[in-house]
């Protein structure tokens, strides 16, 4: 297996194979909710029970991980993940490493939080 080099991709941190780690410009531009039911869209949770209810913290979690995952997109990010929320749950989250490596490169404060 050859390595990725950001050089030759372009891409410092993937999320998985072939897909890059996206991450927003700042933490405050991310304004997602933090209360209520959430439902996934398909394209980034594929089952039928993409609800979570951002009152029970292990769904609140699940949610995160699933969007940090899976998301291609920067608007994903800025109407489902709330800011002041990821900073106070970012050491719980279950992340693949490019994702934490991606996100605490850009926000380092993340990596004391």
């Amino acid at each position: 297996m050859q390595a990725v080099s950001p050089t030759s991709t372009g891409v410092a941190h993937l999320a998985r194979p072939g897909r890059p780690a996206v991450v927003a410009r700042t933490l405050a531009e991310l304004r997602g909710p933090t209360r209520g039911v959430v439902e996934l869209p398909v394209r980034l949770m594929w089952c039928a029970d993409r609800a979570f209810d951002l009152r029970d913290p292990d769904q609140l979690l699940w949610m995160y991980e699933n969007v940090l995952r899976e998301t291609s997109s920067v608007d994903d990010l800025r109407s489902l993940v709330n800011g002041r929320i990821l900073r106070r749950v970012w050491r719980l989250l279950n992340l693949p490493r490019g994702v934490r490596l991606a996100w605490e490169s850009r926000h380092r404060g993340l990596r004391s939080t």
